[in-house]
Parts: structure tokens; C-alpha cells; sequence
């Protein structure tokens, strides 16, 4: 009884909602032309949240706002409100500038909710700084804006819950992405869904926990016959910081996740075929090899 009152009361706390995750990117340091980089959006009752903000990824969001023809009002530039970063690599952190600025110059007239971890505050503070000319002459010129949506409401990154309104809630935790100790996984829970982000990271007892049963566990992934390959120095690398094909699909045996996103994908010379195949032999639940721009319900 207790646990049922307990879960009634958890969604009356949210609006109605039809929560949608969009892949603005799937890409990796790697510039590929058909995969911008690692970014995400969840949408929810005509919000937006951002996940991660590599390359391209406000012009991804673009795409699929009213605004430029899309069926998304809510990525209309002007709308992103909120951003959460996994960790400061640059394939994932490379877009803030244009997060920053951009909304701002169509019209945003809020400031920037921004997660992360620590460093996340510098770069933003350097940023900011870096387009002090742009930013004052726009001000101060004749062009018409505000003086607010440039600005960063700037929230460090723990462990547990880290952010709530009448949408969701959005917990973090910390993940294994090598030596890089700030590095996070998210959960989003709204009123119809349960979303996990496993940021970058090697096998994760804690992406098993808090996946357990998700409806969508979004994991990062290389290719396993791909990783043979690779020279010795770079497969230490890449055992110490990501997560092969193989070992998504033994994770989500365990999890067991209604849909499983392949995404952050690293192919080496792997088809898109022969890599979902290696996932897919080896775990029965639904796979889904994320491509940019691709909607998921």
C-alpha cells in the first residue's frame, strides 16, 4: 500500500505528458559528415531539455522546430531553456558557445539552466567573455534584444536528484569514463517515461541500476570486431573509457530496458548492420541504432 500511495503522489507531481526523446546527434570525436556531435533532446509537454551539446547540435534542434518547418515548437531556438552536460569532452560540450549565444539572438529572453560538472562553470564563464564585444554591441546597438538570454544560471552536477519543475525529474550519477572523474549518467522520469543517458563510460554496475526496466536506455557503443583492429595503446584507451557491442547487449540482459539506443557510435570500419547485429545476437529486447534527427516515442 505504501509504495502504491508512494507512486500516486510521484505522478501528480507532473503535467500531462507525451515525452518524446529526439537524437539531435550520434557522433563521436570522429567527424562524421552524417552524425553531428553527442546531443539529445527530451521533449516534454512543449519543453525542451537538452542532453549534451556537441557539434551542430542547435542547428540539429533547428531542423526540427516549427520554426524552420518542423513539427517542434518547443525546439524553436529561442525555447531551449535547459541543458545538462555529461562530462567536458569536447564531441560533447563543443556546441555551448552557440547554446549560449544563439537562442539569445532569436530571442530568448531567459537565462541559460545549465548542469555539469565543475568545469562546466569556466567554460561557460570563458565563453561569455571570449564574445564580450559581441555581446555588448548587440546590447548597446541598434539591433533590436535583451539583456538577459545570454546569461548562465549555472548548476554543479551530484549524485542524486539534481533538477525538478511540473515536467520531470532529473537525477545523476557518476559513471567510469576513465580517469575523467566527473563524468556523468542521467535518469529522466516524467509522468509516461523513464529515460537513461549513460554519458561515456565502460561498464557500469551503476547504468545497470538505474536502467532496470527503463523504457529507454540511451548507451554509447563501439564495435567489437571493429575494437580488434585497433593498435594495442588504443584499445587500452578505449577499454578504460567505452563500452563495446558486446558488453551493451550483457547490460541490458541485466537491465532489461523496453527499448535499448545505441548511440555515441564508434564503427571502425564496422557496417551499421554488422554492429546492431552484434548487439542484437546477443540480447533479445529491442535494439535501436540511433541516426541524427531520428524520433523516438
Amino acid at each position: 500500500m505504501k509504495i502504491f500511495l508512494s507512486l500516486i503522489l510521484f505522478l501528480s507531481t507532473f503535467s500531462l505528458a507525451d515525452t518524446k526523446l529526439i537524437i539531435l546527434g550520434s557522433g563521436t570525436p570522429n567527424p562524421d559528415p552524417n552524425r553531428s556531435g553527442s546531443s539529445y533532446a527530451i521533449l516534454v509537454n512543449e519543453t525542451a531539455y537538452l542532453v549534451d551539446f556537441g557539434p551542430g547540435a542547435v542547428r540539429q534542434a533547428a531542423a526540427l522546430s516549427e520554426s524552420w518547418g518542423g513539427p517542434f515548437k518547443a525546439l524553436n531556438v529561442e525555447n531551449l531553456e535547459h541543458a545538462f552536460l555529461t562530462h567536458i569532452h569536447s564531441d560533447h560540450s563543443i556546441g555551448l558557445a552557440d547554446l549560449i549565444l544563439t537562442p539569445w539572438v532569436m530571442g530568448r529572453n531567459k537565462k541559460l539552466k545549465l548542469f555539469g560538472p565543475k568545469a562546466l562553470k569556466e567554460m561557460a564563464e570563458s565563453i561569455s567573455n571570449a564574445y564580450r564585444k559581441d555581446i555588448d554591441y548587440r546590447i548597446n546597438g541598434t539591433q533590436p534584444t535583451n539583456n538577459v538570454g545570454y546569461k548562465v544560471d549555472f548548476k554543479e552536477l551530484i549524485e542524486g536528484e539534481v533538477f525538478k519543475d511540473s515536467n520531470l525529474v532529473v537525477d545523476a550519477f557518476l559513471v567510469n569514463h576513465g580517469e575523467l572523474e566527473d563524468s556523468y549518467g542521467f535518469r529522466f522520469r516524467t509522468k509516461d517515461k523513464t529515460i537513461i543517458f549513460s554519458g561515456d563510460t565502460s561498464p557500469s554496475k551503476k547504468v545497470e541500476k538505474y536502467a532496470h526496466k527503463a523504457d529507454i536506455l540511451v548507451h554509447e557503443v563501439y564495435s567489437q570486431s571493429g575494437f580488434l583492429k585497433k593498435t594495442n595503446d588504443w584499445q587500452i584507451y578505449h577499454k578504460g573509457h567505452h563500452t563495446s557491442s558486446l558488453e551493451v547487449a550483457e547490460l541490458a540482459k541485466k537491465a532489461k530496458p523496453k527499448k535499448l539506443v545505441l548511440s555515441h557510435i564508434l564503427f571502425w570500419g564496422t557496417t551499421p548492420e554488422k554492429l546492431f547485429q552484434e548487439v542484437s545476437n546477443n540480447y533479445e529486447g529491442e535494439v535501436i541504432l540511433a541516426k541524427d534527427l531520428m524520433i523516438i516515442n
